[in-house]
């Protein structure tokens, strides 16, 4: 990947309210994971990190699910992410059913970032337009399968070196 840094202008809203919806019933923070992206969002601005999004399907998806039992669900994946990153999981499963607002936020992430195939992992940052309330995600790379936490990790932090370099 040549530019890894690029601009997404998404062409919907998020700006989900979690009140009385049947979203109520869907954990937004599933082992570390959240699921919304303004809670992501908020995240990352309070902390100064990154978005990793998880494309996954996660109950049909044998990559997917190969992925997070060597990676996500390792302590050292764990830790290495909360030093570094904002988790979020983008799911898209065939055998439950997900919230009407998580299932148009994901398949509007879907598009923006026209992810083809499962898993994959975007790692970006995120600024919302005030006025509009839009996102505008500047990418920072992706990745999809690896076997080890140490190579995924390795991986993504080499990303997040060249963004660095390619801001300063």
């Amino acid at each position: 990947m040549k530019n890894l840094i690029f601009t997404f202008v998404l062409l919907f809203t998020v700006s989900f309210a979690f009140g009385q919806s049947s979203a109520d019933n869907y954990k937004s923070d599933k082992d570390g994971w959240l699921v919304n992206l303004d809670e992501a969002y908020s995240l990352s601005k309070k902390t100064g990190k990154p978005i990793m999004a998880n494309f996954t399907g996660s109950d049909w998806c044998g990559w997917c699910k190969r992925l997070d039992a060597a990676v996500f669900s390792q302590d050292e994946f764990k830790s290495w992410a909360n030093d570094n990153v904002v988790l979020l999981e983008l799911d898209f499963p065939r055998r439950t059913k997900l919230p009407t607002e998580i299932q148009q936020q994901n398949a509007g992430l879907q598009r923006a970032f026209r992810v083809q195939g499962f898993p994959t992992i975007w790692v970006f940052d995120l600024d919302k337009d005030a006025a509009s309330g839009k996102y505008k995600i500047s990418a920072i790379g992706k990745t999809g399968y690896t076997p080890t936490v140490q190579q995924f990790t390795t991986g993504v932090d080499q990303m997040l070196t060249r963004a660095k370099q390619a801001g300063s």
